[in-house]
Parts: structure tokens; sequence; C-alpha cells
């Protein structure tokens, strides 16, 4: 099964006293990257995170966009053994006798202090990453699907160029020495016929492309089987057309027939489309 790179994933959860917001985009690259914001939900959630993608995704950069809201607690802290120490200071340098009182030491810095706890529920966290990562995955597949639709329309297209080339090679390969013997009776009187022959036939072959096809529609029929895969692979499919286009060139190289030339060169372009299909499967 084909998977694109591309995909987009979204979950949110809006309670009186917090809001869970997230967003997953993935594009292509060629290893796994993930990338969580803000960095600091902490280990639990990171990990949780991050393992989730990796046991889901091969391949491709994945952006994690977290946004939460949630009920403060506000606890406030009095250093007591500060207190002590600038009674004791103020005792030995000043002749104050009154007790210190809390407009004294309320802006001494370190002795009061405000600290704002978030209640965050990271169960709620969790099962809403789960839905916005479905909803990712699902969007990959449906992308994916679409791009194994346009890869076998191609395949298909490029394989009925070839055979035709085949069968046209074939039928021209009979003309092309049947030429060869016509032209040299002309300027030839007494020869050994079964000399020349052997070299018109030779001199044919020379341009005979039937190796480059049937390696061509060998790579259509590996194609084919990648792209049925339960587990395909878009670096294999890449290598597969690297090949097939190196053999498109050679036989582009050695047809001598305008026409069949242009099916060649039709051929190369649609692995070039293919190609560019393919930057995006996973």
């Amino acid at each position: 099964m084909i998977r694109s790179m591309t995909g987009f994933g979204l979950s949110k959860s809006l309670k009186k006293d917090s809001e869970v917001f997230i967003e997953i985009k993935g594009v292509n690259h060629r290893f796994l990257e993930v990338s969580i914001k803000p960095n600091d939900l902490g280990n639990e959630l990171d990990q949780y995170i991050r393992n989730s993608i990796t046991k889901s995704v091969n391949r491709g950069k994945v952006d994690v966009r977290v946004k939460l809201k949630s009920a403060a607690q506000t606890n406030y802290i009095i250093d007591t053994f500060l207190i002590k120490k600038l009674e004791n200071t103020l005792k030995k340098n000043t002749s104050l006798e009154n007790k210190i009182s809390f407009s004294d030491i309320k802006d001494v810095p370190g002795i009061f202090n405000a600290e704002v706890i978030h209640k965050l529920n990271i169960s709620t966290v969790k099962k809403e990453f789960n839905i916005a990562l479905k909803d990712f995955l699902d969007s990959r597949s449906k992308e994916g699907i679409k791009i194994k639709k346009t890869l076998k329309k191609k395949i298909l297209k490029s394989e009925s160029l070839i055979k035709n080339i085949s069968n046209s090679c074939n039928k021209n390969l009979k003309k092309r020495i049947s030429l060869f013997k016509s032209k040299v009776s002309k300027f030839t009187q007494n020869y050994d016929e079964s000399r020349i022959n052997q070299e018109i036939t030779l001199l044919a072959l020379k341009q005979d492309v039937s190796e480059e096809l049937d390696r061509i529609l060998f790579h259509i029929n590996s194609l084919k089987k990648e792209i049925n895969k339960k587990d395909c692979s878009g670096k294999k499919i890449d290598f597969i057309l690297q090949e097939f286009f190196r053999e498109a060139n050679t036989l582009t190289v050695k047809l001598d027939d305008p026409s069949m030339m242009n099916k060649a060169i039709d051929v190369k372009i649609l692995i070039e489309e293919m190609r560019e299909q393919t930057q995006n499967v996973e």
C-alpha cells in the first residue's frame, strides 16, 4: 500500500478549565524527522508523542504543534531561613528592636516567592494526540491512493509504448536486412552470398534493441509488484525508476526511426513524471 509523506491531522478539546489543540503536518524527507513545539511539554508527553509517530511512520518530516490552556494554581512560598538570617544581620548592624513586618521583606529577593502551577491532564493530551495522529495517517493513506492511481496510469501508458516499439522493431529488422541486401546487390556482382548475408545480419543486429526492451519490461513488472505491496517503499520505487530511465535513454539513442524515437522520448517523460510523484511516497 502506497502512503504519501504529505499529510495533515488535527484534534482539539475545549472544556471549562482547559483547552487542548494538536496539529500534525508531514512533508517529504529522506529520513524520519520529528519536531515537537513547544519543547517544554515534559519528558513523559514528549516521549509518548515521539514513540507513537516512530511506530506509525517510516519516513518524512513530521511537525507536531501543541497548544495547551489549563487552570492555574498559585502557591506562595516564604523562606523562613532567609528571614532569620536577615533579622540577625539587622540586629548586629542596627539598633532596631521592632519585629520585621511583611512590607519590610516583600521586596527582598529570595524571601517571598509566588509559584504558578498549571494543572495539566496528561491523559486528555494523549487522547487528543491519538485522534490527530489517526487523522494524519488517514490523510497520508488517501494521498497515497491518488499517487498509486497516477503511477498505474503512467505505467500502463509506458508499457503500451514499449510494446508498440517492440513490435515495430521486429518488423523493421526484417525490412532493414532486405534493404541492405538490395543495396549491396546493386554494387556487387561476383560475391559470396552467404558471406554477404552474414555481414548484413550483423549490421542489422547492431541496431537491435530487443535486450533493452526486455529489461524495460522487467522494470515495468517490478514497478507493478512494488506499488501493490502492503509495505511499499518509496526508495525502492525511485531506484527502479532510475534503472528504467537508464534503459529508456539507451533505447532512444539506438533507435533510428523518428516515430519510434518519439515514442521512446514519451516513455522518458512518463518516467520523469513518475519520479516526481514518488518523491512523496513513504
